[in-house]
């Protein structure tokens, strides 16, 4: 639910409310109890992430892992192949 801002034009009280967007505007103001509750237009906040956040590194597989071995270790040794001599 969004946060709409309001401010009495009569008294100049402003305050926030936190409604559904189906509601209908509120018209009295609080402090002063006239109907000269306007609501300010807002540009927005945007979006808020909340909690630990998401970060490039949270999905890097760990070095060392024994998951995925590098190519450059590998774990077979062959013998190398003879020469044919003539």
């Amino acid at each position: 639910m969004p946060t709409y801002e309001y401010i009495c034009t009569k008294c100049g009280h402003e305050m926030e409310a936190f409604q559904s967007m189906k509601d209908e505007p509120l018209k009295v103001c609080p402090t002063c109890r006239k109907r000269a509750l306007k609501r300010k237009v807002g540009g927005g906040a945007g979006l808020i992430f909340k909690g630990t956040g998401f970060y490039i590194t949270d999905y890097k597989k760990k070095s060392g892992s024994a998951d995925s071995p590098s190519p450059a270790k590998s774990t077979e040794t062959k013998p190398a192949a003879p020469t044919a001599a003539k």
